[in-house]
């Protein structure tokens, strides 16, 4: 690309930024402007359903490292490797979920202790 065709280039680059600028400076003017969302999270979510979605999932992990670890001690299984890991894996989301029980309730006496 040449000199000339760069220079054509940015002023196209500049004149839409203008227009752009323009059409903002409008819709400002006008009193248009939406208000932004207070949060980033879709509508419908709430803690109240993060939280036991995240227990139904700790509960299922927990169901599965015992069923895996039931067939072992049946023999009908001879996975020793994957039952051990499964085992990690509920221990390590059941450990997360009492953090996180913990934490809450940690902000709760906070929250409680507050003199208005």
């Amino acid at each position: 690309m040449n000199a000339k065709t760069e220079a054509l280039g940015l002023m196209g680059a500049q004149h839409q930024m203008m227009i752009e600028m323009q059409r903002m400076q409008a819709q400002a003017s006008s009193g248009a402007i939406a208000p932004a969302p207070l949060s980033d999270a879709p509508a419908g979510l709430n803690f109240g359903k993060v939280l036991d979605s995240a227990i139904t999932h700790v509960d299922n992990q927990q169901h599965i490292a015992s069923q895996k670890q039931r067939e072992i001690e049946m023999g009908t299984s001879d996975d020793l490797v994957g039952t051990m890991v499964e085992s990690q894996k509920a221990s390590v989301a059941f450990s997360a979920m009492m953090q996180v029980r913990n934490k809450l309730q940690q902000s709760f006496d906070e929250v409680m202790n507050i003199s208005l």
